[in-house]
């Protein structure tokens, strides 16, 4: 039986102001990939800094009580271009305008100029150092098909499905070959279904499916309430019980679901019975810390919509936006809550009264 509320992450940890500059996003899109965010070091320096910035996250997230941890995306300036970069058919060097997010955001975006390719492992190595360097179950995370289509200017296909199956290709063998070492879970993050329901529904499964197809390892997809910027609405709410319906008939594991910062009713849950779902109960992009006691409430309010040995206690998205401190201090949060919440599980009389009991 699998233990009610394990704690994880989505992916990212904060990187060490000594590793990387980061500089905020904004409304107009042009950090998309990192612009004006870079690192410190160069070459040798940089590489074996990054490992020791592994090495940190892995402390952060074990000493917190994180059972199923990530590298923390130490290694990557956006989870996006740090794998499609490595893909045959992508140019970086001419970038394109494009409106992205539904039009929302005008962002510089690299381009498709043939056909996508795999051409060999891009964050295998990642994996293996992560491997060697914890006793924990790990995930690892890769750009699902239509993030990957919606920050790409197309100069090749011409049609977004076609695209979109040719990266799930590409994705699919990367996935396989991370799934060769043995890692708990590969998750696809996916921040634009929220953008496009009808895409989801369209073509958005089929792609998430393809990318995901033949794995060992549980298979994840997050789906974000995307990172706060200044001027550009946060679409969620509306979305999330089209996106949920959707993704129940998807043969993903796992989903990963902000439930925190846009305060949805967990209710929407019974749309996906049949999947584990990690509850996002801490925001990523508020400093303030939140308090465990609400934190076990938001996953026992969730249990009454959904089987507790499927809830997995998890942030809202990646915490990259934070500092060390806060990051560290709201994942102590998260397992404190989770805590909490297994304890009044596992006594009725102290779930009915909605409060711990010592």
């Amino acid at each position: 039986m699998a233990e009610p509320f394990i704690t994880t992450v989505v992916g990212s940890m904060p990187k060490p102001p000594w590793l990387y500059n980061q500089v905020p996003l904004d409304a107009k899109g042009f950090d998309h990939h990192g612009t004006g965010s870079d690192w410190l070091l160069e070459g040798d320096p940089l590489h074996n800094a990054q490992d020791d910035a592994v090495r940190l996250a892995i402390y952060d997230q074990e000493s917190a009580g994180v059972r199923i941890i990530s590298d923390g995306e130490q290694r990557r300036k956006t989870y996006l271009t740090y794998v499609t970069s490595q893909l045959g058919g992508f140019d970086y060097e001419t970038l394109a305008e494009k409106w992205i997010r539904d039009g929302r955001r005008l962002a510089q975006v690299g381009r498709c100029t043939g056909p996508v390719e795999w051409r060999g492992p891009i964050v295998v190595d990642d994996l293996r150092f992560l491997l060697t360097n914890t006793t924990s179950p790990v995930k690892v995370t890769l750009p699902g098909p239509m993030t990957v289509t919606d920050s790409t200017y197309d100069a090749y296909y011409g049609d977004e499905r076609t695209f979109a199956l040719e990266v799930a290709a590409a994705i699919n063998r990367e996935a396989k070959a991370l799934d060769a070492l043995g890692p708990a879970v590969i998750q696809f993050d996916e921040p634009v279904f929220s953008r496009y329901p009808d895409k989801v529904a369209e073509w958005g499964i089929e792609a998430l499916d393809r990318a995901a197809d033949g794995l060992h390892a549980q298979t994840a997809v997050h789906v974000c309430y995307s990172y706060t910027m200044p001027g550009v609405e946060r679409p969620i709410r509306p979305s999330y019980p089209q996106i949920l319906a959707e993704l129940e008939r998807s043969q993903i594991d796992q989903l990963a679901l902000e439930f925190h910062a846009p305060q949805l009713d967990p209710k929407l849950l019974e749309l996906c019975p049949s999947k584990t779902v990690l509850f996002g109960c801490i925001d990523n992009a508020d400093p303030v810390v939140e308090n465990a006691e609400v934190i076990a409430q938001r996953l026992l309010a969730a249990a009454e919509y959904h089987d507790p040995e499927k809830l997995q206690a998890a942030p809202d998205c990646g915490l990259v936006l934070l500092s060390q401190a806060t990051a560290r201090a709201k994942l102590s949060a998260l397992f404190r809550g989770a805590q909490i919440a297994r304890d009044q599980l596992s006594d009725p009389r102290g779930r009915a009264h909605g409060h711990h009991h010592d």
